[in-house]
């Protein structure tokens, strides 16, 4: 998606340590009006899936999935990252390591949101090793649903998940892949 790969040189930071900070536009301040031309771009990529569900993690991933959500016409579920008093008891539960916070946790998703007649289109903002991936994957299976596709708003191409999930078999479609940052500049695929 040429118009992200702009946004992306406009507005993004590279932080030390590979970390590309976008939160001007994708995840802290929203540009909702970007977001809805993403959710549109990804309603073409999987349009002929018959996607049941759009599933994601908190937080970043949920305004790219509510937009997508908009154009395919299914709700959104996401992955808790935190316990709750009000989040129910028969759960899904799976872990994740963060690559940017460096620390593993666990994710929920309530069993009455998922089950095995869901096809899902897996959505988030970033990735790089793919371990977000691996366990919303997880959960998928746990509920016996579909992985109908993934789609990521940015693939940090030097860094294994893609080649990962695409080793396994899976429908990964990413709007833009990053190829290189070095010496403050991006290198796009």
């Amino acid at each position: 998606m040429d118009k992200l790969k702009k946004i992306i040189v406009e507005r993004g930071e590279i932080k030390e340590g590979n970390i590309l900070k976008v939160d001007s536009f994708l995840n802290h301040q929203l540009d909702v009006e970007f977001l809805y031309e993403m959710g549109e771009e990804i309603y073409k990529l999987f349009k002929d899936r018959n996607i049941t569900k759009i599933l994601t993690i908190e937080v970043s991933g949920i305004a790219i999935a509510a937009m997508a959500a908009l154009h395919f016409k299914v709700p959104v579920v996401f992955a808790k990252k935190s316990e709750s008093l009000n989040l129910d008891k028969d759960i899904y539960k799976g872990k994740v390591v963060s690559y940017t916070k460096s620390k593993e946790y666990n994710i929920m998703i309530s069993k009455k949101y998922l089950n095995e007649n869901d096809k899902l289109l897996i959505i988030d903002d970033f990735l790089a090793e793919g371990n977000a991936m691996k366990a919303l994957i997880e959960l998928s299976e746990q509920a016996g649903a579909s992985v109908e596709g993934i789609s990521i708003a940015i693939e940090k191409g030097f860094q294994n998940g893609g080649n990962y999930l695409r080793s396994m078999g899976y429908n990964l479609k990413c709007l833009t892949t990053i190829e290189e940052m070095k010496d403050g500049k991006i290198t796009f695929k």
